[in-house]
C-alpha cells in the first residue's frame, strides 16, 4: 500500500470543540460505591450470569460467560460483593433495561489471579484470538463487535493490511487522542498482535492532522511493521469505509466487508485492550471516556471502570447540577440522548456530552423538503438521502432497501445541512428498525412453518410405521391361521387313517371268526 492519501465523497468541516477536554491529562476515576455491569455490551448474544447475590468477586473475575459464538464474557471491574442480578437501565437509544450484575465495591480493588504470556509471538493466530475472546475485548469505537470474530476473516479472505482508526473525527470526543498521547506503546504492541492474529503484511495507524501530539507519540513508539499516517480533518473520515478509502484508495463494495478488499480496521483503544489481554492477562474492565460539554466545569478524559454510573463521572468533572438540559452518549452527530445520568458506563461508551441551555435545533419547525440536493452532496457513501427519506416516510421498505439504506452509516451529515430541519437520520433509523423487526417476524414465521411441516411429516411417518406394524401383525396372524388349518387337516387325515385301519382290522377279524366256525361245523 502506498502512503499516498486518497479522498472520499461528501463530508463536512465541523467545529471540533476538542480543546476543552484534550488539554488536560487523563485522570483515573474513583471507584463507585456500586457498579452496574450489563451482561449485554456487545453485538451478539448476551453473556450468561455466573454469580449470585451475596457472592464475593475479585477484580477481573468472570461474572458472565459467553453464550454463543457471537458473544464474549463479562468481568468484574473491581472487588466486592454481588448485590443482585437484575434488569437496570443501560445506555441505549431505546431506553430499555438490560440484565446487570450489581457489585457493591469493597474499596480494596483486589485482582483476580491473572496469567501472563512470556512471549506472545510464539502463539499461533487461533491461540491469540482465544486469549482476546476470554478477555471480553470488543470494538471500542462504538460498534461493540466481538474482536476475536473480526480477527478471523474466514476462508478465502486474506487480510493484507490492518488499519488502526485514530481519526476520532466527531466533535467533542477526545478519549482516543489522550490515549494515543499517553499510551502509544500499548497501541503499537496491540497493533503487532492484531497483525500476527490476522497474518497481515503491514499495519497503518491513521491519525487526524489536528492531533499532532498523538501523531508524534505514535511515531516515536512505532515498530518496523507499523506506519503512522496523518489524514485530513474532515468528518466522517473516522468511518470505517471512509478511512479505508483515504488510506488505500480501495472502495468497500455495497453491503460488503473490509475483508473483501483485504483490509481489517480496529480502533486504537481496541488495540490497547488487545495488548492488555494478551501480554498482561487483563480483561477489558475499564476504558478512557470523554466527559465534556457546557454542563461540566472541568471537561476532561477519565479512565473509568465499566459499570460506573455516569452520574459519578459527571460529578467528578464538576457537573452543574440543575443546569444540564441534555445528556448525550457519544458525540453530537452520531450520539443518542440519555433519559438520565444513572445508566452505567459500558465498553462502547466513548463520550458523555452534558449541555446546558436550549438545543440549537430545538423548537425549529420541520419544513417540507425543497429538493435542494445538499444532503446528497455531503453524503460520504454516495446515497440519495432525499429518496431514502421519502420511502422511509411512506414505509415503503422494499424501495428503501433498493436505495441501499443499510449502507448508511448514520453520520448525520445530511440532517446537519438540511435547510428544512428534517430529522433525516431518525427516519433512516426507523426504517432499519422496522426492517429488522420484519426480518425477525419472518424468521419466527419460517421457524413456525418448519416446525409445523416437521410435525406433519412426523405424524405421516408414524402413521406409515403403524400401518406397517399392523400389516406385519396381520401377516403373522394369517400365517398362524393357515398353520392351524394345516394342522387340523393333518389331524383329520390321521384320524381318518386310524378309522380305516380300525375298520380294516375289524373286518379281518370277522372273516377269521367265520372261517373258524365253518371248520368246527
Amino acid at each position: 500500500m502506498s502512503s499516498r492519501l486518497h479522498g472520499f465523497p461528501g463530508g463536512l468541516i465541523l467545529d471540533g470543540h476538542k480543546a476543552i477536554s484534550s488539554g488536560r491529562p487523563s485522570m483515573r476515576a474513583a471507584i463507585p460505591e456500586r457498579l452496574f455491569i450489563p451482561l449485554q455490551q456487545h453485538i451478539g448474544e448476551p453473556a450468561e450470569a455466573l454469580v449470585r447475590p451475596g457472592q464475593r468477586v475479585l477484580k477481573g473475575e468472570v461474572i458472565g460467560a459467553a453464550s454463543g459464538y457471537f458473544s464474549v464474557p463479562v468481568h468484574a471491574s473491581t472487588s466486592g460483593t454481588v448485590v443482585e442480578v437484575a434488569d437496570h437501565p443501560v445506555p441505549h437509544p431505546s431506553g430499555l433495561k438490560c440484565a446487570c450484575v450489581v457489585i457493591e465495591a469493597d474499596g480494596e480493588d483486589t485482582w483476580f489471579e491473572r496469567s501472563t504470556i512470556a512471549d506472545p509471538t510464539r502463539l499461533d493466530p487461533a491461540a491469540l484470538r482465544n486469549l482476546i475472546r476470554k478477555a471480553g475485548v470488543v470494538g471500542m469505537g462504538g460498534a461493540g463487535f466481538p474482536t476475536f470474530v473480526k480477527l478471523n476473516p474466514g476462508p478465502g479472505r486474506h487480510v493484507k493490511t490492518v488499519i488502526l482508526n485514530g481519526a476520532e473525527c466527531e466533535p467533542y470526543i477526545t478519549c482516543d487522542d489522550r490515549l494515543m498521547r499517553e499510551r502509544p506503546g500499548a497501541i503499537v504492541a496491540g497493533a503487532e498482535i492484531i497483525r500476527r492474529a490476522t497474518q497481515a503484511e503491514r499495519c497503518v495507524i491513521g491519525v487526524e492532522e489536528n492531533k499532532p501530539e498523538a501523531y508524534q507519540a505514535l511515531r516515536d513508539a512505532a515498530s518496523d511493521g507499523v506506519e503512522v499516517v496523518q489524514v485530513p480533518v474532515r468528518y466522517p473520515i473516522g468511518g470505517e469505509k471512509e478511512l479505508i478509502q483515504v488510506l488505500t484508495g480501495r472502495e468497500v463494495p455495497s453491503d460488503g466487508l473490509p475483508a473483501e478488499v483485504g483490509v481489517l480496521v480496529q480502533n486504537v483503544a481496541t488495540a490497547a485492550a488487545v495488548y492488555e489481554a494478551v501480554e498482561k492477562g487483563q480483561p477489558l474492565i475499564s476504558r478512557y471516556v470523554t466527559v465534556t460539554g457546557s454542563g461540566v466545569s472541568e471537561p476532561r478524559n477519565l479512565e473509568a471502570r465499566i459499570g460506573t454510573p455516569l452520574r459519578d463521572l459527571l460529578e467528578q468533572c464538576g457537573m452543574r447540577e440543575g443546569e444540564v438540559t441534555s445528556l448525550i452518549m457519544g458525540g453530537p452527530m452520531m450520539g443518542f440522548s440519555l433519559r438520565d445520568a444513572d445508566v452505567p458506563l459500558v465498553k462502547t461508551s466513548n463520550c458523555v456530552l452534558a449541555e446546558t441551555g436550549p438545543d440549537s435545533n430545538a423548537g425549529l419547525p420541520v419544513l417540507p423538503c425543497i429538493r435542494c440536493g445538499s444532503c446528497a452532496q455531503v453524503c460520504p457513501v454516495k446515497l440519495l438521502p432525499q429518496q431514502l427519506y421519502w420511502y422511509a416516510r411512506a414505509k415503503d421498505f422494499d424501495k428503501v432497501q433498493d436505495h441501499h439504506l443499510f449502507d448508511c452509516i448514520e453520520c448525520g451529515c445530511c440532517a446537519y445541512v438540511c435547510p428544512s430541519n428534517i430529522p433525516l437520520v431518525q427516519y433512516y433509523r426507523f426504517a432499519k428498525t422496522e426492517i429488522w423487526g420484519q426480518e425477525r417476524e419472518r424468521e419466527k414465521a419460517d421457524l413456525a412453518r418448519r416446525r409445523h411441516e416437521a410435525r406433519l411429516a412426523r405424524l405421516e411417518r408414524e402413521k406409515r410405521e403403524r400401518e406397517a406394524r399392523h400389516r406385519a401383525k396381520r401377516a403373522v396372524l394369517s400365517g398362524k391361521d393357515q398353520k392351524m388349518e394345516g394342522d387340523a387337516a393333518k389331524q383329520a387325515a390321521i384320524r381318518a387313517a386310524l378309522e380305516r385301519a380300525k375298520a380294516k382290522r375289524s373286518s379281518s377279524g370277522d372273516r377269521q371268526e367265520g372261517a373258524a366256525r365253518q371248520r368246527t361245523d
